[in-house]
């Protein structure tokens, strides 16, 4: 026998009535405008149940160091060049590939120079030919003189007692000359060919580029079955074993810097590290717009530097020249790409980034050359992932 399930009429408008308050739920509710924003993506909200730790951002007269970037180069860089118009044959490698000296790097196309050293050897041969046939000629005018018209005439008339021979002395004189300037036109034509065949020769070596060092392709201009011209760029090489610092130090602070001088270059990597450098070469002449004098500094061998890099230098200055500064404690500092930021309350006391420039650090505090002022508060210990 079958059941039925009978539901009371009131149980029916309670669900009703309870369906419909969620339905009147689920409608958007009008915002606040009164209410404060959000905060801002460069602010930081310190973890719960953490009272945020601050520091008050002094000025100090540290004297010792200031320091100037510059930019990590090659001790020796050169770029090869096209001598002559012709085509790519021969590219060695890609960027970064690694040749020994004596290494042929680039060939350019020889089939017209083949060509001239060709024609310069014909003109030699020719030279050489006309310099033996005016030899032979003076030589027999010497022994045989030629015979003159008229001179057998006067063979059958009596000469005078006196000027015997005088007229055949003069043509014999005039053949002579005459012989004897086709002999010097013929070596000309000779120096001129054997000029021209080296030349020619000295093309042929031009078309190879050879490594004069041991090295690194850092730069390919052009690939095989390019057209160039002279002048143009084919490849760049040079020696990264051997790295040097060249930096625009401003006048008022080169003086310290001389041949031979040691100080110390702190690279750009995460730990910042600090590595020995010697002045090797110092500009004599200050750019007259930026008002400043070029420094290269030679790195200590096996330096964790890389061509292209930032560094600063570190340059040696009494207190006077210095000035207080703004110094920070360096658990204070946090890395974004690379760049040194610091947490700083803004007027409104909320934690906003701010950009530094750092100078030498000393024990656990580091000097700030822009950035900061001084008077500021910084987050000590900023959370990590921030």
């Amino acid at each position: 026998m079958s059941q039925r399930l009978f539901i009371p009429a009131s149980a029916l408008i309670g669900a009703s009535a309870l369906l419909f308050g969620l339905v009147l739920a689920e409608e958007p509710v009008t915002p606040d405008l009164g209410a404060t924003p959000p905060s801002l993506p460069e602010t930081l909200q310190p973890p719960p149940g953490e009272t945020p730790r601050w520091a008050t951002v002094e000025r100090r007269n540290l004297g010792g160091n200031t320091t100037v970037g510059g930019t990590i180069v090659p001790v020796e860089e050169i770029t090869f060049t096209a001598q002559m118009p012709g085509g790519v044959e021969l590219i060695a490698g890609s960027e970064g590939d690694f040749f020994r000296k004596g290494t042929v790097l680039a060939v350019l196309d020889d089939a017209a120079l083949v060509a001239q050293r060709q024609a310069a050897l014909a003109a030699i041969a020719n030279a050489q030919a006309a310099v033996r046939n005016a030899e032979v000629q003076y030589q027999r005018e010497r022994a045989d003189p030629t015979p003159q018209q008229g001179n057998m005439m006067s063979q059958m008339m009596p000469m005078p007692f006196f000027g015997d021979n005088k007229g055949t002395g003069v043509s014999r004189s005039a053949n002579l000359h005459q012989y004897g300037t086709q002999i010097e036109q013929a070596q000309g034509a000779l120096v001129t060919a054997q000029a021209q065949l080296r030349e020619v020769d000295a093309k042929l070596g031009d078309i190879k580029s050879v490594a004069p060092f041991d090295g690194y392709i850092t730069h390919k201009h052009v690939n095989v079955g390019d057209t160039v011209q002279p002048g143009q760029p084919l490849l760049g090489f040079a020696d990264m074993q051997r790295l040097q610092l060249q930096a625009d130090v401003p006048t008022r602070l080169s003086a310290p810097l001389q041949p031979g001088f040691m100080t110390r270059v702190k690279l750009d990597d995460p730990s910042q590290t600090v590595v020995p450098a010697r002045v090797a070469q110092v500009f004599p002449m200050a750019d007259p717009t930026r008002h400043t004098i070029r420094v290269k500094l030679d790195l200590q061998e096996g330096a964790p530097a890389k061509a292209g890099m930032y560094a600063e230098v570190l340059i040696p200055q009494r207190e006077s020249e210095l000035g207080a500064v703004p110094v920070i404690p360096v658990s204070a500092l946090i890395y974004r790409g690379g760049l040194p930021m610091v947490y700083v309350l803004d007027e409104q006391d909320r934690p906003r980034l701010h950009l530094l420039r750092l100078g030498e650090q000393y024990g656990d505090q580091v000097s700030v050359l822009t950035g900061l002022q001084g008077g500021e508060r910084l987050l000590i210990d900023p959370p990590k992932g921030h």
